[in-house]
């Protein structure tokens, strides 16, 4: 599904954000990538989808080299790869379901996306999205009067309804409490699955990588410096992710 070849790149100014990785994620896969800030797990998923274009090698798709695209191929490639943010990156003032069917914009014309206009099998499968998540209830709530646990519900429904082959979710819980995070990624990781979605996920807690992933992609300095099931991940497998004893407040349990 997802093929990196001796990828590596570097910013303008000299920095090394991705060295030679080498790495095949497979369909289906919930993987999690953990490291510490600026070891290059941003910079890696948005290679996915070209986001950001390495100096050196390949990243493939689907048997697809991303970096050679021409724009409209590229374009299509975009409405297969789901995005999920941190921020949330929803519209406040428009309604929970209204936000969800911004996912559909890949999948009509612009016409009828700028007038708000949206078959109605559409609508029904963003609400059905919004119910499989437990938030079907604030379908018409505006975003900003939404928690922050719901908003990021609404931002999965909303990949969902784009009905993409990949999700790519970068610290979707990084700013939510505890129990509300394990109830985000239960949720991702459960669609996921139902959906036989290739999901791709940074995060830098220890204890929700642990929970839920499938397989840990540890970063370092732009480099991969462990990758296995999650069978054969430890505490000492974290410590040497991040080159010393992990604290209490990196291990975020419940």
């Amino acid at each position: 599904m997802i093929e990196f070849k001796n990828v590596s790149l570097t910013y303008p100014n000299g920095v090394k954000a991705l060295k030679n990785i080498d790495l095949t994620i497979q369909k289906g896969e919930f993987v999690v990538i953990v490291g510490m800030s600026g070891a290059g797990k941003s910079t890696l998923i948005k290679t996915i989808n070209r986001l950001a274009t390495v100096t050196e090698g390949e990243v493939l798709v689907d048997s697809e080299n991303v970096m050679r695209l021409k724009e409209n191929r590229l374009r299509k490639l975009r409405t297969q790869i789901g995005i999920i943010f941190q921020d949330y990156n929803l519209v406040g003032r428009m309604s929970a379901i209204r936000n969800v069917m911004v996912g559909r914009l890949g999948h009509t014309t612009t016409f009828k996306s700028i007038i708000g206009r949206f078959p109605q099998k559409d609508l029904q499968l963003a609400m059905r999205n919004l119910e499989r998540v437990g938030i079907g209830e604030k379908a018409y709530v505006r975003a900003d009067q939404l928690s922050g646990g719901q908003k990021q519900r609404v931002s999965i429904a909303r990949v969902l309804t784009q009905q993409p082959k990949i999700i790519l979710a970068d610290e979707p819980v990084a700013s939510l409490d505890p129990p509300t995070s394990h109830k985000v990624m239960r949720d991702l990781k459960r669609v996921s699955k139902e959906d036989e979605l290739t999901t791709v996920v940074n995060l830098h807690f220890i204890d929700l990588a642990m929970e839920y992933a499938d397989r840990i992609i540890g970063m370092r300095e732009g480099e991969i410096v462990f990758d296995g099931p999650i069978e054969e991940v430890s505490e000492k497998t974290f410590e040497e992710i991040y080159g010393r004893p992990i604290r209490e407040e990196e291990k975020r349990g419940d």
